[in-house]
């Protein structure tokens, strides 16, 4: 917020609107430690400077702290839904407990290069949510800046990596349908982007299935339209013997799996069960309601967050997977 004429209002108007020396503003509004300043001189500074609407700056802040304040979020080119924009949400949380700001930089193809956005951001660290280039890594490590790299794969984990297991999501959603169904299937997302994610959630079916002794689960890639997942539906069906179970990637996917049973004039559970992913706002009214895993996405952000802070206090981070609780909703597709 600007003073009148659209100058910037500075701790020397605030001064002269308290009455006080600039010193005591300063103090106050820093809140320096080991200063005795009474009650009322502090209250008086605060209320003029709400009057007239000042804001510290960040540079300054940046000066006095050595380092900014701000948690670059890179976010690869995923598809904004209500999981990944769950974990956003409570990740800015997170980190405003510990005064730190996040900003999220979707690096999709028309972005800015990423050399570009951090130069131009200077922030405290880096929480990248998928690898990216060991140039940019290294160039941003090399001017102080803490680069911490949040994981969904399986792969092996390296240096300043903390993970997010995925595998157990398909596991309970393949040992909820195995007490029913002989035969499981895998409606896998027709988006390559979300495979980072897929990939990990199927060999959790996998692992399930061949741990309660069946089948190989068949993998049919699902569209979100109704024709394509009715073709889906119908190959799964035509097996033998028929799949009748579906672990879906995520709850999209599994309405649109019941809607390509609904187009065949069958019905679910009946004909075909579905477990899905994440209960969206939407899977509790769904025809029939969607049974779906639930995933603790306060745990995975606190999880990040805590990575991060430890890094910028010199401490180790987390080795660790995120394991939050995962739980099924268990309702009348499954």
């Amino acid at each position: 917020m600007t003073a009148q004429g659209g100058r910037r209002v500075t701790s020397a108007d605030v001064a002269r609107e308290a009455g006080v020396a600039r010193s005591t503003v300063s103090y106050v509004l820093n809140d320096t430690p080991n200063q005795t300043i009474p009650d009322v001189t502090r209250r008086r500074v605060l209320d003029a400077a709400r009057k007239l609407g000042y804001a510290p700056s960040a540079a300054a802040r940046t000066l006095r702290k050595g380092r900014s304040d701000v948690v670059l979020c890179l976010l690869p080119d995923w598809p904004l839904g209500y999981a990944v924009g769950s974990v956003v949400q409570r990740l800015a949380a997170a980190f405003a407990r510990h005064d730190l700001t996040f900003l999220v930089h979707s690096n999709t193809r028309a972005a800015r290069p990423l050399r570009e956005v951090w130069k131009a951001i200077t922030p405290a660290a880096v929480l990248a949510l998928d690898r990216f280039s060991d140039s940019d890594a290294a160039a941003m490590r090399a001017a102080g800046v803490e680069v911490i790299v949040a994981m969904h794969a399986s792969s092996r984990r390296r240096q300043r990596e903390v993970r997010t297991a995925e595998n157990p999501i398909g596991v309970l959603q393949a040992q909820h349908l195995a007490a029913t169904h002989r035969r499981l299937g895998y409606a896998y997302p027709d988006d390559k982007r979300v495979a980072v994610f897929a990939e990990p959630r199927l060999a959790g079916v996998r692992e399930a299935c061949a741990e309660l002794g069946l089948p190989e689960p068949e993998v049919r890639n699902v569209p979100l339209e109704p024709g394509g997942a009715a073709d889906a539906v119908a190959a799964w069906l035509a097996g033998t013997p028929p799949v009748t179970g579906i672990c879906a990637f995520n709850d999209e996917i599994a309405m649109a799996v019941l809607a390509g049973i609904a187009r065949l004039g069958l019905e679910a559970p009946r004909d075909m069960a579905v477990v899905g992913v994440d209960d969206i706002p939407g899977a509790a009214v769904t025809q029939p309601p969607l049974t779906t895993v639930i995933q603790d996405f306060t745990a995975i952000a606190e999880h990040y967050a805590e990575a991060v802070v430890a890094a910028l206090g010199g401490k180790p981070i987390p080795v660790e997977s995120v394991n939050g609780e995962y739980r099924l909703a268990i309702r009348e597709s499954a």
